[in-house]
C-alpha cells in the first residue's frame, strides 16, 4: 500500500515555511537537503528541516490537505507546528 505525506519544512524555528506532498518522504527531504533543484523556492531558502508531517492513504487526501494548509495564515501553521513538534526538531528520524 502507498503511503501520501503532507509535510513542513523550514531552515530554523519560526523561520521560512514549505508545504509539499509527497509519496516518498524520505526521499523527498533528502532531495531538499541535497538542492537537487537548485532554483526551487526550498533551495533558495535553505529549506530541509522537516517540523511537520501527516500520512495519507490516498493521493487525493493528501493533495486535499496540502491544498488547504498552503491556503492558512501563517499563525495558523506555526500553531499547528507548535502543538505536535513544540521543541522545532528535525523530524527526518521519526518517519517510518
Amino acid at each position: 500500500m502507498q503511503i501520501y505525506s503532507v509535510y513542513i519544512i523550514t531552515n530554523k524555528p519560526n523561520g521560512v515555511l514549505y508545504i509539499g506532498v509527497t509519496k516518498d518522504l524520505k526521499r523527498r527531504i533528502r532531495q531538499h537537503k541535497n538542492k537537487v533543484q537548485p532554483t526551487t523556492f526550498s533551495a533558495r531558502y535553505n529549506l530541509s528541516r522537516l517540523v511537520y508531517f501527516e500520512s495519507f492513504e490516498t493521493k487525493d487526501e493528501a493533495l486535499l490537505r496540502e491544498k488547504r494548509m498552503k491556503k492558512w495564515n501563517r499563525d495558523w501553521k506555526v500553531e499547528l507546528i507548535e502543538k505536535e513538534n513544540p521543541d522545532c526538531e528535525n523530524l527526518v528520524d521519526k518517519i517510518k
